[in-house]
């Protein structure tokens, strides 16, 4: 099973990678879960719990969302700082605080006290304490408590305030605040990319961000995985959210994600730009807003 995984973490091209991580590799991890510790493609250590599906996919492939990975690394400079709003295990927030350096800051804002503490542990582990700072709350339009539900342990960033009826493993309750509150001025201020995953509960999110749009320096961006059917369950709409960015001068980029396994090998060794986005938002999608007018990102 190691040599099936380096083979499908190392060797560049290779026959049978994608149906290996898909058929045989994925399956095991998933069934089969394991702590285990590794070193992520940009020299991040992790230990995860293979049950999980983000931190599962960072063991087999070293890598999670490679796209949006790509995106982010080459988004931000020394000295930037970085606002990660769902967290989860900190994947995003060690890659941008290995981007950012000591002269930069990383905000991780992650609503679990389970999965912070799992971040926190990540942090500390890569010596980026005075670089991240990490916040145990939700984000909302207003100061509210909401309750949050995990249908399964295999997919731990699934936590989500979406009205659930099946059995749930877990549920916890935690206090939301808009953005604004929990960002210091000078995080604010410096923030170049803002990067969004609250699992259906973005429409809230944006606006509480909304008044701060105008006040964001000018090359900022921000990405959101938009899940239009969870944002209606929660009153929401998709086209308000894009709504708003534009009013505020913002333009929409979509870049593709998928979660197939199979696609990775291919998604690595050919990651895509963020491509500009002209129409409606009808299914999940990554999507990247940015002052920018043009065809591409980047």
């Amino acid at each position: 099973m190691n040599l099936m995984r380096t083979y499908v973490r190392h060797v560049r091209v290779g026959p049978g990678r994608a149906t290996l991580a898909r058929k045989v590799l994925n399956a095991d991890l998933r069934d089969h879960p394991r702590e285990v510790e590794t070193v992520t493609r940009f020299g991040a250590r992790m230990r995860l719990d293979t049950r999980d599906l983000i931190q599962r996919y960072v063991y087999l492939f070293g890598i999670w969302e490679p796209h949006l990975t790509r995106w982010v690394a080459g988004s931000l400079r020394p000295g930037d700082t970085f606002v990660d709003v769902g967290a989860n295990v900190g994947y995003f927030s060690l890659l941008a605080a290995s981007r950012v350096g000591v002269t930069g800051h990383v905000v991780a804002v992650e609503a679990s006290a389970a999965v912070h503490r799992r971040l926190i542990e990540h942090r500390d582990l890569n010596g980026y304490g005075a670089i991240v700072r990490a916040v145990n709350a939700a984000v909302s339009d207003k100061r509210e408590t909401l309750r949050f539900v995990l249908a399964s342990s295999q997919n731990i960033g699934a936590n989500s305030i979406v009205p659930y009826d099946g059995p749930a493993e877990s549920s916890f309750e935690m206090t939301a605040q808009p953005l604004g509150e929990l960002l210091r001025a000078d995080e604010l201020r410096s923030a170049r990319v803002i990067k969004v995953d609250v699992e259906g509960a973005e429409g809230a999110v944006v606006r509480g961000l909304a008044g701060l749009l105008d006040q964001l320096r000018p090359d900022a961006e921000v990405a959101i995985e938009v899940s239009p059917e969870r944002m209606a369950a929660l009153g929401d709409d998709a086209g308000d959210l894009m709504d708003t960015f534009r009013r505020h001068g913002f333009h929409p980029y979509r870049l593709p994600n998928s979660y197939d396994p199979g696609d990775y090998p291919q998604a690595i060794r050919r990651p895509v730009v963020p491509m500009r986005w002209h129409g409606p938002v009808i299914e999940e999608s990554e999507l990247v807003f940015s002052r920018v007018d043009a065809e591409r990102l980047g």
